[in-house]
């Protein structure tokens, strides 16, 4: 009861909206067009309440009472505390994907709209949802989600391997590749090596890029956390910093500089944008052609969420370009690609706050990569490769899965074993050259002339 008292006794507020949004509330046509893609409806297609149009409607009828003229004349009508906790539940089945923004025939950014309105929910104390409420304290506590030791976050950095203290390029692992999917960190510190990459990391300095908290409406630490980050790279001298994972580098382009200074101060590039441009001038050298058919997911955040900011080019051909470079590789398309493309089911916290929802939407991904004709998914985003991998197992596919990076690490003959380090129970991956159903080593052949694309 005393928590019923507390909530009723605050306003739903239009704090985080800003006036743009507050005209893209009024502008939605309930024209349906968002309903036919978007991917959490596909899964739970007994709900429309959690469409965006219905969502923009409920919201809109919640704001009216509170703000409307009526309001003005007569004062807020009471909030019915049953109908927002239905509401914020709707609001929280999204993974804000972006697809309803990207099809949407009026121009709503959505994907800024829902974050804002998650924001209010979350001020008012109605969100986040579940689970999603526990990722500011092990984020003010460890600065990553998963309760890794910061001085342990490059535990995995093979002992051979040169990392610089400071460097004009830095690499990014983020969270995920320094405690859960380490071959992803160990295979890019191998490829930047053979390549003879001079780079620099951040090291025990690296906090979380804190996306989640965007994502959910969780603002409080995030102006620590981008300060923190972009203050380590200036420091180290940095122009340049890579990014192997997506939600990172769409927190570090979009969101840091709106908790900075309105900037930052060296570029941001996706690795698969550094690596397609030595493939293409020649200085990458294959040792192994792949015996397999493959595609590659297009990850939310670093695909629509940052298109209009990095342009077409970086977002969704310079991935493609590597995978069409690696030898003996068959890519296929899924039907559902580039700004269309359906999202795994992991971002907007939905895989904290609604698993099934997750898992849904991971396996319909993985039915859109069987209907291709593919017998191994990649991509950029190692939070999109758990959930997918969740989503094959549920429905018992054998489909593999590796990050692009540890496919070109092996193509390329690189060691890309994990060292002994405490967190190797807790690694979620398909091996890439193991006992798991990535890449079997009758599926790779020495590279051949013919195999080498422009040859």
């Amino acid at each position: 009861m005393a928590e019923e008292t507390k909530t009723e006794s605050k306003p739903l507020t239009t704090g985080f909206l800003s006036s743009t949004q507050l005209m893209e509330i009024d502008a939605c046509t309930n024209c349906g067009e968002c309903m036919k893609w978007c991917p959490t409806y596909g899964v739970y297609n007994d709900k429309p309440e959690i469409t965006p149009p219905l969502k923009i409607k409920a919201f809109r009828d919640l704001m009216g009472g509170q703000h409307g003229l009526r309001a003005k004349i007569f004062g807020p009508k009471k909030l019915n505390e049953e109908e927002i906790d239905k509401f914020t539940y709707d609001f929280y089945m999204c993974s804000t994907c972006g697809v309803c923004g990207s099809v949407c025939p009026v121009g709503i950014n959505t994907v800024e709209l829902w974050e804002s309105i998650r924001a209010n929910l979350v001020r008012r104390g109605n969100g986040p949802y579940e689970k999603q409420k526990f990722f500011p304290q092990l984020l003010y506590k460890d600065r990553n989600p998963y309760g890794g030791k910061a001085e342990e976050r490059l535990s995995f950095v093979p002992p051979d391997a040169e990392v610089l203290e400071s460097a004009n390029i830095a690499y990014f692992p983020g969270c995920t590749a320094a405690y859960r999917q380490q071959t992803l960190g160990v295979a890019t510190v191998r490829i930047l090596n053979a390549l003879d990459i001079p780079f620099c990391m951040l090291g025990e300095d690296e906090w979380c890029c804190a996306s989640v908290l965007v994502r959910t409406g969780q603002r409080e630490i995030m102006q620590e956390h981008a300060n923190h980050n972009v203050d380590a790279f200036k420091d180290r001298g940095v122009e340049t910093v890579l990014y192997a994972c997506a939600g990172c580098i769409r927190t570090a382009s979009i969101d840091w500089p709106r908790w900075y200074e309105g900037y930052i101060p060296y570029k941001n590039v996706p690795l698969s944008v550094y690596l397609r441009d030595k493939i293409q001038n020649g200085e990458v050298e294959w040792k192994h052609s792949l015996n397999k058919k493959l595609t590659f997911h297009d990850p939310c955040h670093s695909g629509r969420h940052i298109l209009h900011h990095i342009g077409n080019d970086w977002t969704f051909e310079a991935p493609r370009d590597v995978y069409h470079a690696f030898p003996g590789a068959e890519y296929v398309e899924m039907e559902r690609s580039r700004e269309l493309q359906r999202c795994c089911g992991a971002g907007g916290g939905v895989k904290a706050g609604v698993p099934d929802l997750a898992l849904g939407m991971g396996s319909a991904r993985v039915k859109d990569g069987e209907d291709a004709g593919a017998e191994m998914m990649s991509s950029t985003c190692p939070f999109c490769r758990r959930n997918i991998m969740d989503g094959r197992n549920a429905m018992g596919s054998k489909m593999g899965f590796a990050d692009q990076v540890e496919i070109m690490a092996v193509l390329m003959g690189l060691d890309v074993a994990i060292p002994p380090n405490p967190y190797l129970e807790y690694q979620e991956w398909d091996d890439v050259l193991g006992d798991r159903i990535c890449i079997k080593p009758g599926d790779l052949e020495p590279v051949k002339p013919d195999d080498i694309e422009g040859d």
